[in-house]
C-alpha cells in the first residue's frame, strides 16, 4: 500500500488550502480513508473520515474530529484513487503534519505526511 500526500504549505489564519491523497496497491473503492494530523509535541490524531459505501443511519458515512468540523470537508475520487481534505478558515492551532491513513482494515496505512503551517 502506498499513500502520497500533497498541497501542504505555509498560509495566513483565514486561508483554504486542499490536501490531496493519491492511494495505490489496494483496492480504493473498497477501503475507508481518513486523515489524521500531528502537531509538534502532541499525539496523531484522527480528523475525518470516509467511508467506502454509503454508511448507515447510526454509522454515517464521513464524520469529523470536532476541532475541524464545520470548516474541513473529506471527499473522495474512486476513479482517480484520491482522496481529499478541504480546508478552509484555517487556525495556527491547525499548524500540524498531515497525513492520509487508510481506515477500517486490520491494518492502517499511513502516507508521509504532507505539512501545513498556519501564521500570521
Amino acid at each position: 500500500v502506498r499513500l502520497v500526500e500533497s498541497g501542504g504549505g505555509s498560509v495566513q489564519p483565514g486561508d483554504s488550502l486542499r490536501l490531496s491523497c493519491v492511494a495505490s496497491g489496494l483496492s480504493f473503492n473498497e477501503t475507508g480513508m481518513s486523515w489524521y494530523r500531528q502537531a509538534p509535541g502532541k499525539k496523531r490524531e484522527l480528523i475525518a473520515r470516509i467511508l467506502h459505501d454509503g454508511g448507515t443511519p447510526n454509522y454515517p458515512s464521513i464524520n469529523y474530529a470536532a476541532s475541524v468540523k464545520g470548516r474541513f470537508t473529506i471527499s473522495r475520487d474512486n476513479g482517480a484513487s484520491t482522496v481529499y481534505l478541504q480546508m478552509n478558515s484555517l487556525k495556527p492551532e491547525d499548524t500540524a503534519m498531515y497525513y492520509c491513513a487508510t481506515f477500517g482494515l486490520f491494518e492502517t496505512y499511513f502516507g508521509r505526511g504532507t505539512q501545513v503551517t498556519v501564521a500570521s
